[in-house]
């Protein structure tokens, strides 16, 4: 037993290590040192970032410990039922990403920009623009929201995916703060504006979306 107790720290700490870098990583601060700095590079920074945090989860992956001790395993029909949910939660997150460029996200379209010598360096290493459609009417981050609802429901869970679920959510929450303090830098009143009438993550409002 204090063996999967020490695992379980394990993965914590490996959660937190990933949670404080890619958010210190993704700060305003950092992406302005770049700029002054190191500039060239600038319009490689995202592809980057998102290698970079491919490559750890994936190594976090290979070598944490994964404690195989069974939480639950649904049986017929409940599997299945749980399983309709976890589709249901993708489509959500299929929905979201039809709200914002894929492109972008990835660090592809800053590449190509930079080919075609039209990169602005002032956009740091994202062109960002605050539109309020879709499933950001209903709450500020959906990413989040469907993510957190496809890892949850889960017709097999164990104490590894657990313990990785319950740090994802935490980071999810506390990640999403250190967003919008940049949003607000970026954005100013117009997102304090939907900050105020939106919730972060949960949709507690769905019957009233928010418009401009």
């Amino acid at each position: 037993m204090i063996g999967y107790i020490i695992d379980v720290f394990i993965l914590i700490a490996a959660i937190f290590f990933f949670g404080a870098s890619h958010t210190f990583l993704a700060s305003l601060k950092v992406k302005n040192y770049i700029k002054q700095n190191y500039p060239h590079l600038l319009p490689f920074y995202r592809l980057g970032y998102n290698l970079i945090s491919f490559i750890t989860l994936y190594l976090f992956y290979i070598y944490l410990p994964q404690p195989d001790i069974t939480i639950y395993d649904l049986i017929k029909p409940y599997d299945f039922i749980i399983l309709g949910f976890q589709i249901l939660s993708l489509l959500g997150l299929i929905w979201t990403f039809r709200f914002f460029s894929s492109s972008e996200f990835l660090g592809i379209s800053q590449i190509i920009r930079w080919y075609k010598g039209n990169y602005d360096l002032t956009e740091l290493d994202e062109k960002m623009t605050l539109k309020i459609e879709g499933p950001y009417k209903y709450m500020r981050h959906p990413v989040y929201f469907f993510s957190i609802l496809f890892l949850i429901f889960r017709p097999y869970m164990d104490l590894t995916y657990l313990t990785l679920v319950i740090g994802f959510i935490i980071y999810f929450y506390i990640g999403s703060y250190y967003e919008e303090k940049k949003l607000i830098e970026i954005f100013g009143d117009e997102y304090k504006s939907y900050q105020k009438n939106v919730p972060r993550i949960f949709p507690l409002k769905p019957f009233h979306p928010y418009n401009i």
